[in-house]
C-alpha cells in the first residue's frame, strides 16, 4: 500500500489525488500553478474548496464576489498564509498577479450556508505545541467554527531535526469526545528545497505499516492509523494538513497506548 504521491508540479493544475484514491472518502487534493499574468477559471461543483496560499499573489472573483492578495508570502517559511474558501456551485476566476501556487483541497457537500471567504493572516490561530525535541508551531486556518461543511485546515512549521504529530495520535472513530474520524492529507516543503524527512502510517497490530522519506512537494494521504513525522537535521520542514470529518471537526485526537506516557 503506497500512500504517498510525488509531484513535480506544472503550470495550471496538479492533480494529486481524488475522493476515492488512497482510501480518502471525503478529500481531494491538488496544487494550482500559475505564471505572473495568466489566469485558470474553474467551478466548484459539487464540492466545497479551500485554496491554500504557498506562495504569491492573486485575484480571484466570481458572481457577486471578488477579492484581491497583493501582500501574500513568498513561501510558507516567509509568512502566515491567505486561504480562498469557495462553497459548492461557485464559478470562479483565479488570476496570477506573480508567479502563484495555491494548494487545492476540495470536499464534497450537501449545503449552501457558506459564502466565499479570503481568510487572511490576521484571521489564523497560532499554536506552540510539544517540549524537547518534538517542538512544532501550527497556524489554524480553518476551525470548527468556520461554516465548512467537512474541512478543518492547518499548517505545521517543524524546526530543524525535530519530530511532529507526536507522541502517535490517530483520528480514526468517532468517539467524542475523546476521538473524531478525520481522514488527513499531507503536504510537504522544505528549507532549504532539498530537504527531507520521514513519514511514518501505521497501525500497532500491523495491518497498517509505511514509511516514507518525504521531500519537497510529496503528499501522503492518511485515512487511518497513526501518522508522526520528522524532519531532517539542518533544515525546516513544513507540511500543509487538511483534515476532513462527516461528523464533527476537531484536534480531537486519540495517542498510541504504547507511547501516551510521553508527555
Amino acid at each position: 500500500m503506497n500512500l504517498k504521491i510525488a509531484l513535480k508540479p506544472q503550470d495550471g493544475y496538479n492533480k494529486i489525488f481524488d475522493v476515492g484514491e488512497y482510501g480518502m472518502k471525503l478529500t481531494k487534493f491538488g496544487l494550482l500553478k500559475l505564471a505572473k499574468g495568466t489566469v485558470y477559471e474553474g467551478d466548484t461543483g459539487e464540492t466545497e474548496v479551500a485554496f491554500v496560499l504557498m506562495g504569491g499573489n492573486f485575484a480571484a472573483k466570481g458572481d457577486g464576489w471578488a477579492f484581491e492578495v497583493t501582500d501574500g508570502r513568498k513561501s510558507p517559511f516567509t509568512g502566515k498564509p491567505h486561504c480562498l474558501y469557495l462553497p459548492r456551485r461557485t464559478k470562479y476566476a483565479i488570476a496570477a498577479l506573480s508567479d502563484v501556487e495555491l494548494a487545492y483541497n476540495g470536499s464534497p457537500v450537501t449545503r449552501d450556508t457558506a459564502k466565499p471567504t479570503l481568510i487572511k493572516p490576521d484571521d489564523t490561530r497560532h499554536i506552540a505545541l510539544g517540549k524537547d525535541n518534538w517542538t512544532r508551531t501550527s497556524e489554524i486556518i480553518l476551525d470548527e467554527k468556520f461554516d465548512s461543511e467537512h474541512f478543518y485546515i492547518g499548517e505545521g512549521m517543524i524546526p530543524s531535526g525535530n519530530w511532529s504529530g507526536y507522541p502517535s495520535h490517530r483520528h480514526d472513530v468517532n468517539n467524542p469526545p475523546n476521538e473524531l474520524d478525520m481522514e488527513e492529507t499531507y503536504f510537504y516543503l522544505f528549507d532549504p528545497p532539498q530537504g527531507f524527512g520521514f513519514q511514518s502510517v501505521y497501525k500497532p497490530d500491523g495491518s497498517l505499516n509505511e514509511a516514507y522519506r518525504v521531500q519537497s512537494y510529496d503528499t501522503v494521504a492518511i485515512a487511518e492509523g497513526y501518522h508522526p513525522l520528522v524532519g531532517a537535521p539542518g533544515y525546516q520542514m513544513y507540511y500543509l494538513w487538511t483534515m476532513a470529518g462527516s461528523q464533527g471537526r476537531g484536534l480531537i485526537s486519540s495517542k498510541d497506548p504504547a507511547h501516551a506516557w510521553v508527555k
